[in-house]
């Protein structure tokens, strides 16, 4: 993105946008099942229609994608080529007796009238195309890496060096994107290291995640519940973090669903799930009591919703494998060996803060789960579960208790979480409770 610009992600883009969010129209599952024809008409009017987006404001970026190839230095064949990749073949304006560059000028004119609707007197600003020459450099060297098996599965012997062309000569952020939207169009797969490298391309460029992920067929690792991929909380804690007090045992399910399937970007498919179920196993095959159980989600959740521990945690494991038969079927639930070397750490961080809370409780006013009860039951998961699991579970109690904290606690926190390997933001959470 330009400096004096906002990133995408601050526009309101959610997904991809633009002249790359336009080609997957084109080119949709839902058109071709319903054996809708594009033909010049069709095209405009899926234009029209995105164009129209968030009030007309989607037109800005259309418009301007259009206008960049335009002003670019490139022949109407590359940008042929790099059309026909990017829709999957779905739409050539040559079918039409129209030039691709006339193309580009009819989205172009499509969007500044949209535009104009809201503002009459509207005129398309000067294209800021990005060349910035290390990020062109980038970009380009990514496409030569993938260019054998994208030529080979889109069968256009020009499209990498077209490709190329627009991002080393035109600008760098669309050249990614129609490169991107080809990758996805032909279903090229591309190495994890690859996806990790195109993420970080991504965040440079102010995109949304799902530009990058969505469509992309990634060659995944198997689920490793050991390697979490993820900056904050996950797992039982972060179900817990999610709770508020408008749950309903009627929506139970997908509340639970929320976290479930909310792989980060960096994690395999499903890998949400499986640490959200390693937890929910780790407690339901545990020596802890009905009672407990029920106490320790009471005291986690902040009181959001008063279940019965034991039946909340097969709902749990329900949704958790569900999902996992879908994403990740050749995936074996298991509960890994506990690392019971952390758990005196643990414990005597939980019992010094325990002194500090005897006269609190969680939700005071309604219901009251006196403190010393909800600490019992979390150092029964750290001494007789897993003190990993304790750890997290101790973190969003002292959240529900609004404990105050030292900056020296807070450090020690800190510290126990690079040992358990947690992410960078995770134990972040709760420095608002540092004094």
């Amino acid at each position: 993105m330009p400096r004096n610009r906002p990133t995408y992600v601050e526009l309101g883009y959610s997904g991809d946008f633009g002249l790359t969010g336009l080609t997957p129209q084109l080119c949709s599952r839902d058109r071709r099942a319903a054996g809708l024809a594009v033909d010049l008409p069709a095209a405009l009017a899926v234009a029209a229609r995105l164009a129209d987006g968030s009030d007309g404001e989607e037109a800005v970026e259309l418009g301007e994608d259009a206008r960049r190839l335009l002003a670019g230095p490139l022949l109407e064949e590359v940008l042929h080529t790099v059309w026909l990749a990017a829709v999957g073949r779905a739409f050539d304006p040559a079918d039409h007796g129209m030039e691709i560059r006339s193309w580009l000028r009819a989205v172009s004119d499509l969007a500044t009238a949209r535009l104009r609707q809201n503002k009459r007197s509207y005129v398309p600003p000067p294209v800021r195309p990005l060349r910035d020459e290390q990020l062109c450099g980038t970009v380009v060297a990514e496409i030569r890496a993938l260019a054998p098996a994208l030529t080979a599965a889109a069968g256009l012997p020009g499209l990498a060096p077209a490709l190329e062309r627009v991002a080393g000569r035109t600008d760098a952020d669309l050249g990614l994107r129609l490169f991107l939207r080809a990758l996805k169009a032909y279903a090229v797969q591309v190495p994890k290291e690859r996806y990790d490298r195109f993420l970080q391309l991504g965040e440079r460029l102010g995109y949304p995640v799902a530009l990058i992920r969505d469509g992309l067929d990634v060659d995944w690792p198997p689920i490793d519940t050991e390697r979490r991929a993820t900056d904050w909380d996950f797992g039982l804690s972060k179900l817990a973090g999610n709770a508020h007090q408008d749950w309903q045992p009627s929506t139970a399910r997908r509340e639970i669903e929320l976290v479930a399937y909310a792989d980060e970007p960096g994690q395999s498919p499903g890998t949400a799930a499986a640490l959200l179920l390693e937890d929910a196993l780790r407690l339901l095959r545990s020596p802890l009591s009905d009672d407990t159980l029920t106490t320790l989600w009471v005291a986690v959740s902040d009181a959001a919703l008063r279940t019965d521990g034991r039946a909340w945690l097969r709902l749990v494991a329900d949704v958790c494998e569900e999902r996992l038969r879908k994403t990740a079927p050749t995936y074996t639930p298991g509960v890994p060996p506990a690392r019971a070397e952390f758990a005196d750490p643990v414990s005597r961080e939980l019992r010094e803060t325990a002194l500090a809370v005897a006269d609190k409780a969680v939700s005071p006013y309604w219901q009251p789960l006196p403190a010393v009860e909800a600490m019992a039951a979390v150092e029964q998961v750290v001494v007789q579960v897993d003190p990993d699991l304790g750890f997290r579970l101790f973190l969003r109690v002292l959240r529900a208790l609004s404990v105050p904290l030292t900056r020296g606690q807070y450090e020690r926190y800190r510290a126990i979480g690079e040992r358990f390997g947690y992410g960078e933001y995770h134990v972040d959470e709760i420095e608002h409770l540092v004094g």
